[in-house]
């Protein structure tokens, strides 16, 4: 067996172009090399393979390739082809129709419907069988490790929670709107201050906490309100809405889904909108797909109302 660690490459991307060309000052002339050059790499193929590879014609004209040398030269010119692949530098592009991909994307269910699900569309009306979308809850404690180890390949959430070890990409800003059912007795008129603090408040925490970020926006202005409910699930909020007289503030964009069951209002205070980012380790920079797949989401995300 041939010991592939004994073999110069040079000397395997001629023995390509000579069973290509069959003719050895034709080869010379492709690789930019003398004739005595090429015929010096073609001995040492010989000896190499223990095949002289190449034979003259009878016809005096050019040179026949052995059975060996049949034998070798699609592999090797197969070979040959996915390492040029392998090193070019500049990486081959991402075609959604033909890649077996699995990209791995983390984000709460807020974030990955208001940024996620034009991309899901795409792939579902575009996207070929191999390509595929796995979506998962962030695990922040775990989340930097999991991202350096690629068991994620994108997160997507507020730019305020992306561990500063990951590039980011801003994509949306979105503001905030208090919701409450359809006939809640508060009316439908403006809110106050005073009126928003004594409503009684449903949270998304992932951790449990009551204290979350409007509870932090009025702690600067000395004021606090009253939080019953704290859910790890955007989504948990509408129903619970729709059949109490709670209340919740969340980003606009998500409760456009629900305006027939939701009365929604501008916040009686000013409040940072929502920061949402696109997230990617640094290692990832240059991967052709994942480059795709945040193209895709900026483009969607691109003329979006807050």
């Amino acid at each position: 067996m041939l010991d592939i660690r004994g073999v110069d490459l040079p000397l395997l991307v001629s023995l390509d172009v000579l069973l290509e060309e069959k003719h050895v000052t034709r080869a010379a002339a492709r690789l930019h090399l003398s004739q005595p050059a090429m015929s010096a790499q073609l001995a040492r193929l010989r000896a190499l393979f223990d095949d002289a590879l190449l034979v003259p014609a009878d016809s005096g004209r050019g040179m026949l390739a052995t059975p060996r040398a049949l034998q070798l030269q699609a592999p090797l010119r197969t070979a040959l082809a996915m390492l040029g692949q392998a090193v070019r530098r500049d990486a081959p592009p991402f075609d959604p129709r033909t890649a077996e991909r699995t990209f791995h994307i983390a984000g709460n269910d807020n974030a990955v419907l208001m940024l996620m699900l034009p991309v899901v569309q795409q792939v579902a009306a575009f996207g070929g069988p191999g390509l595929k979308l796995a979506f998962r809850t962030p695990e922040p404690a775990q989340l930097a490790g999991q991202m350096e180890r690629g068991e994620i390949d994108l997160l997507v959430g507020g730019s305020r929670f992306v561990p500063a070890t990951l590039d980011k990409s801003p994509v949306l800003l979105v503001e905030h709107r208090m919701a409450q059912r359809k006939g809640h007795p508060r009316g439908t008129g403006p809110l106050d201050l005073d009126s928003y603090c004594a409503l009684r408040h449903i949270v998304v925490s992932t951790n449990g906490s009551f204290h979350a970020f409007m509870d932090e926006q009025l702690a600067q202005q000395g004021r606090t309100r009253s939080v019953l409910i704290a859910v790890a699930q955007y989504n948990l909020v509408p129903p619970m809405l729709a059949a109490t007289d709670l209340v919740c503030t969340l980003p606009s964009r998500f409760l456009e889904r629900f305006e027939g069951q939701l009365d929604t209002f501008d916040l009686p205070l000013s409040v940072p909108a929502l920061d949402l980012s696109l997230a990617w380790h640094p290692r990832s920079e240059h991967d052709a797909g994942l480059r795709w797949l945040r193209e895709q989401v900026v483009a969607s995300s691109q003329g979006m109302p807050q």
